[in-house]
């Protein structure tokens, strides 16, 4: 299975609010063995989610969206999943039913917009806050929120699985140039997909469909480059 994450808001493009939506989901979705091929980030304009949607839709097994939830002017994410499957959005009775009965609220307490979903979408109900969420096709529409979107997308996580991989890691003060040779090695001898990823140190990752060959691959590695000082 592979997925592609939106996360929409402007906040997120001026720097003023880290995008830590986008890491979380995508370490989830790793550790179900959800390939993420995408992350795209745009702003608070139905032209630019709906196209991004539309193409991503048509390109990937499932797309997460994330953001734009709610009834402020600048809350316009279901209205642009809405228009990239050709749909409008309307009132949509489950999700008030829900909000009247789990969360408290009176149909006449809560803001105009608030349980507008697309047309035919499955509302996911929101545990930790207000506004839902919606499945739309194989688009998930989550919260922007982090409290709201991790519990959401708990709700919905059985609905992604991929084949899973196990991981080993080998640190290093070689630098990367120095490693080609030895990381084209342990890939052919185990099969193995390598990532290299340089700061003080190298830090190789080992990426395999058996957790027993990437250890055993961790281990090849281990003995064939020059280890951390732990003196450093």
């Amino acid at each position: 299975m592979d997925a592609a994450i939106v996360t929409v808001g402007d906040e997120l493009l001026t720097g003023d609010t880290e995008n830590t939506n986008a890491t979380w989901l995508c370490a989830r979705l790793d550790d179900r063995g959800v390939d993420v091929e995408r992350v795209t980030t745009v702003p608070d304009r139905v032209s630019d989610i709906a196209r991004v949607v539309n193409e991503y839709h048509a390109e990937y097994g499932a797309v997460i969206v994330t953001g734009g939830l709610g009834p402020t002017h600048d809350d316009v994410t279901m209205e642009a999943v809405a228009a990239a499957f050709g749909r409008d959005v309307e009132l949509h009775d489950e999700a008030v039913e829900w909000l009247r009965e789990e969360g408290g609220y009176a149909a006449e307490d809560l803001v105009a917009g608030t349980a507008e979903l697309p047309a035919g979408a499955r509302p996911l109900h929101n545990t930790e806050g207000v506004a839902p969420g919606a499945v739309v096709e194989s688009c998930y529409v989550l919260p922007g929120v982090p409290a709201e979107m991790q519990a959401m997308f708990a709700g919905v996580a059985g609905e992604f699985e991929g084949e899973r991989t196990y991981s080993e890691t080998v640190e290093t003060p070689e630098p990367e140039s120095a490693l080609l040779d030895r990381l084209s090695e342990v890939q052919d001898r185990y099969d193995v997909s390598v990532g290299s990823y340089p700061g003080e140190t190298v830090t190789l990752k080992l990426t395999a469909t058996e957790p027993e060959t990437a250890r055993r691959a961790a281990e090849w590695l281990a003995d064939h480059v020059e280890p951390v000082d732990d003196g450093r």
